[in-house]
């Protein structure tokens, strides 16, 4: 290399000795070289500059960088500018040479807001010096006497720090004379210049070969005149950057230990400042060590700083058991430099008079306020995603600032805000006591809100604030399936208005008389009122169409039974006022009315069925051969849900246990325990079989040896079938069955149940078979048809954000009983405000990576491509709905609490929604026997203007959940008293615009 040989090739003769001690030669060429090291700043993306595959290149990204960009890239982000290395430092990385620039001694991940401040920053190493005169002289002559004794001479300007002449001649002869004697020592001539090279850049951190140490000293060499042929202030950074970065392994509970503050901390548990502070900082004011501790604590600190300095060449044995070793290796060190002079004999004797005691125990990580970092968590995770980090560990330590589009000032004062609400006065200041929310007397600190706020702008919808009260790592809004009650509906009118839009495509370029003459199907109403309205409409165009539909009319009556999801059911409303009404869907969104959406939901089902292929004629003859394929269907979907239930009771009992289950609630008759028992445990012995029948019957039904005899042989193996068996013994056949196969197979998984049960399953449902059954056949295939009804409704809502890949097969999911999430429900209303497309949702807008390095780059969000996933007419006549829900419906107490800067008030719509998520328990005949509730909670999803949307929700679980009776009236309150604090949020500039947050436009 040619660095190399300037630096070992000397000039020769009487020039070499000059050239050894005063650098002449190398200074001037290294630093002529030195000027033509640059990497610019420059629009677009180039090529990088190849990374080391050191430790401290890895820890920053600086190379993962290339994958990094390419994934940013593919999942749309922009080079918006990137460093251009200059030809000379490309050269010499080809050269093999590490890239020579003033590199930093502590990074780390830091996230801004979207005005660019600050809402997280890490810095690792977490202590340091700042400055070389903050480092105590005590500890820089210890470290210089042990490592690199020339470093600092005054004398020589010039001096070259990469190498010691003295120790790198004594080195390389012993590694001579090693190859002749294998047995002799060979201790390496590093000094701290190329020991920081090693540790840094080399692979593992280390020196791997003699080529491998001659490219530290030449990296050394070019680094150590970036800044012109005078080195003294360079040595004093490479002492103050040894300090700093040294590593010193890895401890539990802390990770990876760099340089003496944090190594302080993690391997004594001490104070780095306080440290400082005893070994004597020199004072600002007057460059003096000012100290005045005690011999014996001054003596302590100083051992302990003194055996970092020495543990950095096998630090991992040292933690790992080996304190004594260190102790006396210490001890040899503290003799040594009292012998020179370079400490006092009092402190060397203070010093071999204490005894090192390394922290035993994980370093204890600072308590974490889950509740105030929950964004930044969440941000994180995203990061972590985009740039394919796994650990957050790793995520942290990255050279990377990184700019949300979170606004810092709303988060922290709406998380304040949620925080408080577990005060009753604070949540009696916000007006959430009253009817319909919370009682005089209840504890509000049970419950949790979340609360989540968009933008859209710039072509994205911008995350501007997620927080919640809980403080757990745990994130309501995303993380949870919740029952949402009501805010189904809004689901539900779309689907609706979905297919009255599908219908006008359909039907409305055909003329009055011919779409007189379509037939219609059976009882497909919806598709029957779209040809009548068609029919007679002046004006075909879609909007009026689609109002007319929010005006169609239906019954909002309790009394009808609804045959859905396998069985009937009853609903009702809320308000039971309604009960007797026949109302408009537009006013059923309003005032959130069950029965009208459940029989709106019917409709919706009847629609698909109308539709499905496999349906057409399939009730008219009994010989189709499509009945026995939809019954076969239905056999094995019953069964699958009967063994999941079942595999649930009976999972971890003993097979008694299970005989115990299965008769509770039942008269334990003889009979059928022996039913039970045979179909259960078939190869059981007569004794065995009698001492079973002993533990479950009851003392008044003992029986004799004959009785027992008679019951072993009668329902023995092959005397009934399964179905028999079942209707023997009271008991659902199938659990008959799971109990036999749990008693053979104790750990058996469900998925191994359900693939060992397909011939059990089709034998229970044999008698739907015979064609004397045709009515129960069609109400089984209605049912499966029903199921096939909402897989199309699924895949609908899930194309709109449905977080979730099925829905309950019932009406009831129009009101809440497939559940949801409030960030799910955001997403739809998204779409809404956007007028029916869907826009990327953004957290982050920029990245800066490895700023002031070869490896910076700058990336930009960009534009993503929207997509028109519902007609835009359709979501003018939803975000009507919406806005007088919350001008005139369950809303209402947000009319008006919106307000621009000029006073004028924004527009406000919503959606409400209940939870009660009950367990019910019933008995025979279907009479209710129990019910607990599980979940309660409170949800408004919302939209403020043309740009804002979000979700506000109030969660409660057991085994508080029954105490509360709250509704949707405590999110729609909260959301009220919030209003204030989101004002900066909303403002706008002259012209209308954003004038709060950058956009991505803007960065």
């Amino acid at each position: 290399m040619a660095v190399l040989v300037i630096i070992a090739g000397g000039v020769g003769g009487a020039f070499v000795s000059e050239e050894l001690m005063t650098s002449r030669l190398q200074a001037r060429y290294l630093t002529a070289l030195g000027r033509e090291l640059s990497f610019p700043m420059q629009s677009g993306a180039s090529e990088f500059l190849p990374a080391p595959d050191g430790p401290y290149d890895s820890r920053l990204g600086y190379n993962q960088m290339p994958a990094f960009v390419d994934r940013l890239v593919e999942r749309g982000h922009l080079v918006t500018r990137q460093a251009r290395p200059s030809p000379r430092m490309v050269e010499l990385a080809d050269l093999g040479l590490f890239p020579a620039y003033h590199e930093k001694n502590r990074a780390g991940l830091r996230l801004l807001d979207c005005q660019g401040e600050v809402l997280q920053a890490g810095l690792y190493p977490e202590r340091g010096y700042e400055r070389f005169e903050d480092i105590p002289p005590l500890l820089v002559n210890s470290l210089l006497f042990i490592e690199n004794r020339e470093l600092l001479d005054p004398t020589q300007p010039r001096r070259n720090p990469a190498i010691e002449w003295g120790r790198f001649a004594k080195a390389a002869a012993d590694q001579v004379i090693s190859v002749v004697a294998e047995d002799r020592s060979t201790p390496g001539g590093s000094t701290l210049a190329t020991q920081i090279e090693k540790y840094r850049h080399s692979p593992d951190g280390r020196t791997g070969s003699r080529r491998e140490k001659l490219r530290q000293m030449g990296s050394a060499s070019v680094r150590a005149y970036l800044d012109g042929e005078d080195t003294l202030k360079t040595r004093q950074r490479i002492v103050l950057d040894y300090l700093n970065t040294v590593p010193l392994s890895a401890k539990a509970g802390f990770g990876e230990v760099n340089g003496m503050g944090d190594g302080l901390w993690a391997w004594y548990g001490r104070d780095f400042d306080e440290v400082n502070r005893i070994l004597g900082r020199p004072s600002a004011e007057t460059g003096r060590v000012e100290n005045g501790e005690d011999l014996p604590t001054r003596a302590l600190a100083f051992k302990q700083a003194l055996s970092l300095t020495i543990a950095q060449r096998r630090p991992s044995y040292y933690l790992a058991g080996g304190a004594q070793g260190l102790n006396e290796l210490t001890d040899a060190h503290l003799r040594l430099l009292a012998d020179e002079g370079v400490i006092q004999p009092s402190l060397r004797d203070a010093a071999l008079a204490v005894q090192l005691k390394l922290r035993e125990e994980p370093v204890a990580a600072p308590p974490v306020a889950f509740v105030t970092r929950k964004a930044v968590t969440s941000l994180r995770t995203h990061l972590s995603g985009l740039l394919g980090v796994p650990r957050l560990y790793d995520l942290d330590r990255l050279d990377l600032s990184a700019s949300s589009t979170l606004h810092g000032e709303v988060q922290r004062n709406v998380t304040a805000v949620l925080r408080e609400l577990g005060d009753p006065d604070r949540a009696r200041a916000a007006g959430l006591y009253g009817f319909r929310m919370f009682s005089e007397g209840q504890d509000p600190s049970k419950v949790m809100f979340s609360f989540t706020l968009y933008e859209s702008a710039g072509g994205a919808n911008r995350l501007r604030l997620q927080t919640d009260n809980y403080d757990q790592p745990f994130d309501i809004n995303e993380g949870a399936r919740l029952d949402l009650g009501s805010t189904a509906k809004l689901r539900t009118l779309v689907s609706y208005l979905e297919l009255v839009a599908a219908l006008h495509t359909e039907y409305a370029g055909r003329d009055a008389a011919e779409l007189r003459r379509l037939p219609r199907q059976g009882s497909d109403f919806l598709t029957h009122w779209a040809l009548d309205y068609l029919a007679t409409a002046g004006d075909r165009s879609l909007k009026p169409m689609l109002e007319a539909a929010m005006d169609r009319r239906y019954s909002a009556s309790p009394q009808e039974q609804f045959f859905t999801g396998g069985g009937l059911h009853t609903f009702g409303n809320f308000n039971r006022e309604d009960d007797k009404k026949v109302m408009t869907v537009r006013e059923a969104f309003r005032n959130s009315v069950n029965l009208v959406f459940i029989r709106m939901m019917r409709d919706i089902v009847r629609y698909h069925v109308a539709r499905n292929p496999a349906a057409s004629g399939i009730f008219t003859d009994p010989d189709d051969p499509r009945r026995r394929d939809y019954l076969n269907r239905f056999a094995d979907r019953e069964g699958k849900v009967f063994l999941s239930t079942f595999y649930r009771k009976h999972q971890g009992h003993s097979p008694d246990e299970s005989v115990s289950l299965m008769v509770e609630g039942l008269q334990p008759t003889p009979r059928r325990l022996a039913v039970i028992l045979r179909a259960t445990w078939p190869e059981a012995s007569l004794a065995e079989f009698g001492s079973a029948l002993g533990k479950h019957l009851r003392e008044s039904d003992k029986l004799s040896e004959g009785e027992i005899l008679d019951l072993y042989d009668r329902f023995g193996p092959g005397r009934y079938s399964l179905p028999d068996q079942g209707y023997l013994a009271g008991i659902h056949p199938l659990e008959l069955w799971l109990a036999g196969f749990l008693r053979t197979h104790p750990g058996a998984t469900l998925s191994q149940v359900l693939e060992a049960s397909g011939d059990e399953r089709l034998a229970v449902y044999t008698w739907l078979f015979r064609t004397r059954h045709k009515n129960a056949q069609d109400v089984r295939i209605r049912s499966l048809l029903e199921v096939e009804a909402f897989i199309e409704i699924g895949h609908s809502w899930r194309r709109l954000g449905y977080p979730f890949e099925s829905l309950t097969p019932s009406y009831a999911s129009s009101i809440g009983s497939s559940a949801d999430r409030p960030a799910a429900l955001a997403e739809l209303v998204g779409i809404i405000v956007n007028k029916g497309k869907r826009l990327p949702v953004v957290r982050l807008d920029s990245l800066h990576f490895a700023a002031g390095t070869p490896y910076e780059t700058e990336l930009v969000r960009g534009p993503g491509a929207p997509e028109q996933v519902l007609p835009e007419a359709l979501t003018e006549v939803v975000r009507g709905a919406m806005v007088d829900v919350a001008e005139n419906g369950t809303a209402r107490r947000l009319k008006g609490v919106f307000h621009r800067a000029d006073g004028s008030p924004l527009v406000v719509g919503g959606k409400t929604g209940t939870g009660d998520h009950r367990y019910d328990v019933y008995g025979k005949g279907g009479q209710l026997v129990s019910s607990r509730v599980v979940t309660r909670s409170a949800t408004l999803v919302f939209l403020v203007g043309d740009r804002f949307f979000g979700t506000l929700t109030a969660y409660v679980g057991e085994p508080y959940a029954e105490q509360y009776a709250f509704t949707s009236s405590l999110a729609v309150q909260l959301a009220r008293s919030l209003a204030p604090l989101l004002e900066p949020l909303m403002a706008e500039d002259a012209q209308g615009q954003p004038a709060s947050c950058r956009i991505a436009s803007d960065a």
